[in-house]
């Protein structure tokens, strides 16, 4: 597969968010990422928060009716998803914080695959899972391609960055 950006990895993900203060308190409490510094030239509120290798920058809005109210969990829905070493503890944490949740399974070939779906203050979707159970397979050879490697999640402020190789050849 060719890669004619030169692209390395993802970077991250911007969020608008109605509560600076809340949205940061959600990811740095529920999903684990820390505040980062950001430029100080930005003239709008916003944060950036960092780990597992990937950004999160959160940017307040001028106007907190613009952004629309949750519906309900849909695991169709636009969302992102992280991948846990323990659905169950997942379960249990998100119980435990009063967290409304959706489970779901995906089976194939008789590997399983754990979901657990649920929203951030502004109702963007949150998907854990263990998502490294199914085998990711090029379609057009059938060849496996290479993952990167499971990260410890329980590091504290430790930052943790995935030591994944620089280009994948499909």
């Amino acid at each position: 597969m060719e890669n004619p950006l030169q692209l390395k990895s993802l970077n991250h993900i911007s969020l608008v968010c109605r509560s600076l203060e809340k949205s940061i308190g959600f990811y740095q409490n529920v999903l684990g990422f820390v505040p980062i510094r950001r430029p100080g030239s930005f003239d709008f509120e916003g944060a950036w928060l960092l780990n597992y290798g990937v950004g999160i920058h959160l940017l307040q809005t001028e106007d907190p009716h613009q952004i629309p109210a949750a519906g309900g969990i849909n695991p169709k829905d636009h969302h992102i998803s992280f991948q846990s070493e323990s659905m169950a503890t997942v379960e249990k944490k998100l119980e435990e914080m009063e967290i409304e949740y959706v489970k779901s399974s995906v089976e194939e070939g008789g590997i399983y695959v754990d979901q657990i779906f649920f929203h951030d203050p502004d109702g963007s979707m949150i998907e854990i899972c263990n998502c490294n159970n199914l085998p990711v397979v090029a379609l057009d050879d059938g060849a496996p391609v290479l993952q990167c490697s499971r990260i410890n999640c329980n590091l504290g402020h430790q930052l943790q960055q995935p030591q994944c190789p620089t280009t994948v050849t499909l």
